[in-house]
């Protein structure tokens, strides 16, 4: 599973070929989290109030990289990076 991006001891991951819709993995500490690209709702697992409006933040301004991530995680073909939050 590539991870697409680090920030804030969050990492960012998608799975090659995984099922729709398409979303995102999100890990961080011992929390994990699976999130829509499309609503940004947690489809499983959960995430502090604090991480997960971190996500949010970072989603928002990447969502065109996210689903440009998605493609090519569903080819599969090499994933490019996303810029972290500054």
């Amino acid at each position: 599973m590539p991870t697409i991006s680090e920030f804030y001891g969050i990492s960012i991951c998608m799975y090659f070929e995984d099922h729709p819709p398409p979303h995102f993995h999100v890990f961080y500490a011992e929390q994990e989290a699976r999130v829509s690209i499309e609503t940004l709702e947690i489809l499983r697992g959960s995430l502090s109030k604090r991480a997960y409006q971190i996500v949010v933040e970072w989603a928002l301004l990447h969502r065109a990289d996210l689903r440009r991530a998605w493609s090519q995680a569903s080819l599969p073909s090499p994933i490019d990076p996303i810029e972290p939050l500054p």
